[in-house]
């Protein structure tokens, strides 16, 4: 892909951290391969990427690490 869907701006390959939700948890992807849109920033992944995540996110995977992330309410 050399364009982006919305804006048409360039899509550049590059890796990225991803914050991927899945249900009630949250999960946060690091060095994912991606393309972005220089222009509007819209993020393309590959399907085996996707795959990727969607099968550590549903299945008891040991992360690297883990962070306290702080959950605020408008409310």
């Amino acid at each position: 892909m050399t364009r982006c869907y919305f804006c048409q701006g360039t899509v550049q390959k590059k890796k990225i951290r991803h914050v991927h939700q899945w249900g009630e948890h949250v999960y946060i992807f690091e060095d994912v391969p991606a393309e972005v849109c220089s222009q509007c920033g819209e993020i393309y992944f590959a399907p085996d990427v996707l795959d990727m995540m969607d099968e550590i996110a549903t299945h008891e995977t040991e992360p690297q690490h883990t962070i306290a992330v702080p959950v605020y309410s408008l409310a």
